[in-house]
Parts: structure tokens; sequence; C-alpha cells
């Protein structure tokens, strides 16, 4: 077991279609203590991710849940201080949560620009931000931040400028924070998936574009997400661990650089 015992925090969790979702599973099958902040979690959502996940393992899962809108510094310091009362300690943050609008440059108004980038760079701030007063402190610690191929080749999938722009950021952040929090054996790095069969697809992507992208990619399907989820345990875990301020490409070939 490659996460025997790790308390392991993943936002976006709340979908069992989501990355965050099959990401907690594997972890768990890992021998994770899972901790699952999500703004849609509440006691049926993390009622129905126990029941799954134990009857994926085996056993009973050991998570933890509640609320938290990770646009909100203040539901990110609450929810990582309820994770270390419940479990002692943190010893990974994988940050799954994200939303996407396919949208044309010129469409884009304000409003939009501020949700896409208020969840995607600035709730992925929050959040590790305050994971990373807990890794300091020990000493120790991983964290995983997902952005996006969109960010590497200026959007062009699914996302419109704002996502692309907002994934960027994503990576630059991941970065800062490898450099700066490197000496107190912290890492951090970034996967970058292409397009995932996840409910952010739904509205964003018709069947025709669907098979359009799948064409155009060399292994010729789109990714699940336990693909991404896979890329995610290989971080977090210690068989990566000289590994930080990296961008792990998940896109079956679709941007090869």
């Amino acid at each position: 077991m490659l996460l025997k015992d790790k308390v392991c925090v993943i936002t976006g969790a709340a979908s069992p279609r989501s990355i965050g979702y099959a990401t907690a599973e594997l972890f768990a099958a890992h021998g994770a203590r899972l901790a699952v902040p999500d703004i849609a979690m509440n006691d049926d959502a993390l009622a129905e991710i126990s029941a799954r996940i134990s009857a994926r393992i085996g056993s009973p899962a050991r998570i933890w849940g509640a609320r938290c809108d990770i646009r909100s510094a203040e539901e990110c310091k609450q929810a990582v201080e309820s994770i270390v009362t419940h479990f002692g300690t943190i010893d990974c943050l994988v940050n799954c949560a994200g939303i996407v609008k396919s949208q044309s440059m010129k469409s884009i108004t304000e409003a939009d620009y501020d949700d896409i980038l208020n969840v995607n760079l600035k709730g992925t701030f929050n959040i590790c931000s305050s994971v990373l007063e807990v890794l300091a402190d020990r000493g120790s610690g991983s964290i995983v931040n997902l952005a996006s191929v969109a960010a590497q080749r200026g959007g062009g999938l699914v996302g419109g400028a704002h996502y692309a722009a907002s994934k960027g950021g994503v990576i630059s952040l991941t970065k800062s924070i490898a450099r700066e929090f490197g000496p107190s054996g912290i890492r951090a790095n970034v996967v970058c998936p292409s397009m995932v069969e996840t409910g952010m697809l739904d509205g964003n992507v018709t069947p025709e574009m669907f098979k359009e992208i799948v064409s155009a990619i060399p292994l010729k399907r789109a990714g699940q997400p336990s693909d991404i989820a896979g890329a995610c345990l290989y971080l977090a875990s210690d068989l990566s661990a000289y590994v930080t301020g990296a961008t792990l490409d998940v896109n079956g070939g679709s941007h090869i650089h």
C-alpha cells in the first residue's frame, strides 16, 4: 500500500463521476485516510461516497467530509482545522475542485471570468495556503494540483480563455509553492489532463465535438477519471520522493511538447 495510514485531503470528490472521487477511491485502496471537503458535500453525499468506497476496497472507508467553498479562505481554514482535529494531521492534498465554461473570448463576461478564476485559481490558492500551515509545521508533505492541457496549448478543447488562464495560474502557483516550501520538506506538483469523461463535459461538449476531439488523440480515447487518479497517486506517494515543481501530462498524447 503506497499511502498506508496517510491523511489525504482531496477536494472535488463529491460527485462519483469526478476525478476527485476516483482519486479518493484509489487512495483508500492504498490505505489512505480520506478528507473530502467540497461545496456539494452533505451527509447524504458523504454516506454515498463512503459506501461506494467501502464496497470497492472491501473494508470500511476511513473518511471525513463536510461542506467547504474553496473560494472562501475562512472556510478552507475551518475545514483544515476540523480535519486535523479529526485525524491529527495531514500528509497530502490533492486539489481536484474546478469548473469549466466553453466560451469564446468575446463572449466572456466579467461575471464569467470571476466565476472561473475564483474557483480554479483563488480556490486552489486558498486550500493550499491552509494545508501548508499544517505541512510546514510537520516538515513534510505533498501537494498535487490539477491544471489542464488548456493551460499549455492556449485552450481550444473545452474551456475558454478564462479557463486556460486560470489553469495556467495553477501551474505557476504550484511551481512557486515547490520552490518556497521545498526547504521545509514539502513537494508540490501539477497534473495536466486533457479531455476526461466527467460531469464537467456536460453542456460543454456535444457528441459530435467529443468524437472529433477523440479522433485527434493518439491513444484514440478520452481520459477516464481513474487515469488521472493514478498520476495523482504517484505524485502523492513516496514513489515520487524526488519530484517537485513538475508538470505531469496525462493527455493520451493529445499535446506532445
